[in-house]
């Protein structure tokens, strides 16, 4: 049995007992959205718990409360809360290392969350997941660290689904650097030839890890996957009512049993791809970066050893422009999603200042409340 067809048994299985365990912990049904027309204030308000969250964690991290590495969602959370809104109970969440905007924005309890990414015995999962590793039976959402593994893992969600609950589906998050990976090609594949109900949704914010995506990426990643005979679509992810508009419509595809469809979101990659990504400082301040760079780049050209000079200097003439050439890229794509919410929120400033002090105010409770 190829380890595809087996995780995506493992997920089916493990569907099957969540199904008879799940309930809701705090009593309250996973947050949703008006079905018809999207509701700006409450999606905007589970992108505002997101941001003020994971800037919390944040915090905590660059304090040393919390340790390890720590990838942060923070810039995708018009993508989390456009799809989520679309989600019922039984729906199924296949998460990759950036899953806290989904949870947060599904409904999960903040306060174990929390602790579990601070490695405590009364954590998510009892301290042993981390951040990138994380299981709620209460949601039906699951993460892994390793890229490309929510795909059969989607399926294998949407395949209980498909003889447990003809009307549930499961959502796969991943970015476009996974699209690279063979077990999701994999996963894309038998999506449609078993018409499995899953909406694949690609977070693009055009690197994988810490190479640009284009310079490792063959085509068009919508039309990869309209190759499959899925219907793809690709949208501004920083507008959420654009996501949960294009989400909304792959999402009837896959409850009206007419296989999956894919998401492709464009979105911004805020905080690098972990707290502390020196590729930051070459974004946000590329002089100072190319002047610290330049030195030990001379000093290796002018070296006695090595490839031919005139070889040389062209790999040094090409460092420095693509230091440039990506500075000059990420400032330009750089688009808050929030930014975009809050200016259409912007005529009502009475209600916008009281949904933020009201988030603050959750926020801040549950980070005392983790930490007591």
């Amino acid at each position: 049995m190829k380890p595809t067809l087996r995780l995506s048994l493992a997920a089916e299985l493990l569907y099957i007992d969540m199904q008879s365990k799940m309930s809701c912990g705090d009593g309250k049904e996973p947050n949703r959205v008006n079905a018809m027309e999207p509701d700006l204030w409450s999606l905007y308000r589970q992108m505002l718990r997101s941001r003020r969250f994971e800037e919390a964690v944040k915090d905590l991290w660059e304090k040393g409360v919390i340790s390890g590495e720590m990838h942060l969602g923070i810039g995708e959370e018009a993508v989390a809360a456009g799809v989520v809104g679309h989600l019922r109970e039984g729906d199924a969440m296949a998460l990759d290392h950036r899953g806290t905007p989904p949870l947060v924005a599904r409904g999960l309890d903040l306060v174990p969350l929390l602790r579990e990414f601070l490695g405590r015995e009364d954590g998510l999962c009892s301290g042993m997941g981390g951040h990138m590793h994380l299981f709620s039976p209460e949601r039906l959402g699951a993460s892994s660290g390793i890229v490309g593994a929510v795909g059969p893992l989607a399926a294998g969600f949407a395949l209980a689904a498909q003889h447990l609950r003809p009307e549930n589906l499961a959502v796969a998050f991943f970015g476009d650097g996974a699209m690279n990976q063979g077990m999701l090609m994999e996963a894309l594949n038998l999506a449609v030839v078993w018409k499995l109900p899953v909406l694949f949704v690609c977070k693009d914010n055009a690197w994988a890890i810490t190479t640009r995506s284009p310079s490792v990426t063959g085509g068009s990643l919508v039309e990869r996957a309209q190759s499959f005979g899925m219907p793809a679509a690709e949208v501004d992810g920083s507008d959420v009512e654009a996501v949960w508009k294009a989400a909304g419509r792959g999402a009837a595809r896959a409850r009206g049993g007419d296989g999956p469809a894919f998401l492709l979101a464009r979105c911004s990659r805020i905080e690098g791809h972990f707290l502390g990504d020196p590729l930051l400082r070459a974004v946000r301040k590329p002089l100072r970066q190319m002047k610290e760079m330049t030195g030990p780049l001379v000093r290796s050209v002018l070296a006695k050893k090595g490839l031919p000079l005139r070889k040389r200097a062209a790999g040094l003439s090409a460092a420095i422009s693509l230091i440039g050439q990506t500075a000059k890229e990420q400032r330009g794509e750089r688009r808050d999603p929030l930014e975009i919410a809050r200016g259409r929120l912007s005529k009502e400033p009475g209600r916008l200042d009281e949904l933020h002090a009201e988030v603050d105010r959750e926020i801040a409770r549950a980070v005392e409340t983790a930490l007591s």
